[in-house]
């Protein structure tokens, strides 16, 4: 979710239909914080790789969940988790006539039991960029071969990625991830997303996000692929 996402769409034409009711349902109930168009179309270029279920946390009122939807193939599931009941329900009825869409309302964890996924996209919990919300596990949640989104990442412009003065624990566990192959893709000036596949087998040990930054040197490989826009 990003902050003014919703405003962001005021100059956009030629919208998927059922983006555009999601849209209309978040200006109606007063929801800034929508899936940014920039997003939007790369979750509805990633969805249409699906080949049977893509999950989302952090519905909001469902324009995220519209890009996916309208870029999934025939016969996909989609499943999404929204804990604020509310907007749960305001979502839910955007996707009324789309049996092939589920809205759920509860924690993030909720959309566990429906894995795994060809393509999680976490924009309201298991990213693990605060303290009181753990990552997803890669592992569990996606079949060989399935994508992770991990949005609302400003653009890195050096190595290790910063966050303020500090190393950016959650943006490296995404970037390091033993069991993902992961980039960065920058989508506009203040806005970055992280995109990972997951691998067929790995064994690595992964880094945690306890440490203290000058211990981080040691598991710090060369920095992964940042793709640069216009290269």
């Amino acid at each position: 979710m990003s902050l003014s996402g919703t405003d962001a769409y005021d100059r956009e034409a030629g919208l998927p239909p059922l983006v555009g009711r999601a849209l209309a349902a978040a200006r109606a109930h007063g929801f800034p914080y929508s899936c940014r168009p920039e997003q939007g179309r790369l979750l509805h270029a990633l969805a249409g790789g699906a080949r049977e279920a893509i999950g989302e946390t952090g519905t909001g009122c469902g324009v995220g969940l519209a890009w996916l939807a309208s870029g999934a193939r025939d016969g996909v599931r989609l499943v999404s988790v929204e804990r604020d009941p509310e907007r749960a329900r305001v979502a839910a009825e955007v996707f009324a006539d789309r049996p092939d869409v589920r809205v759920l309302c509860g924690d993030w964890t909720r959309v566990e039991a429906d894995g795994p996924y060809d393509l999680l996209v976490l924009d309201g919990g298991g990213t693990g960029k605060t303290s009181a919300d753990a990552p997803a596990d890669p592992a569990r949640l996606l079949v060989p071969g399935g994508r992770i989104v991990v949005d609302d990442f400003t653009p890195a412009t050096d190595w290790p990625p910063r966050h303020g003065e500090s190393v950016d624990r959650p943006r490296l566990h995404w970037l390091e991830h033993p069991t993902l192959d992961t980039i960065e893709i920058p989508l506009a000036a203040d806005l970055a997303t992280l995109v990972g596949t997951r691998r067929r087998s790995a064994s690595a040990r992964l880094p945690s996000l306890e440490q203290a930054p000058g211990e981080l040197g040691d598991h710090l490989p060369p920095a992964p692929l940042l793709v640069r826009g216009g290269e």
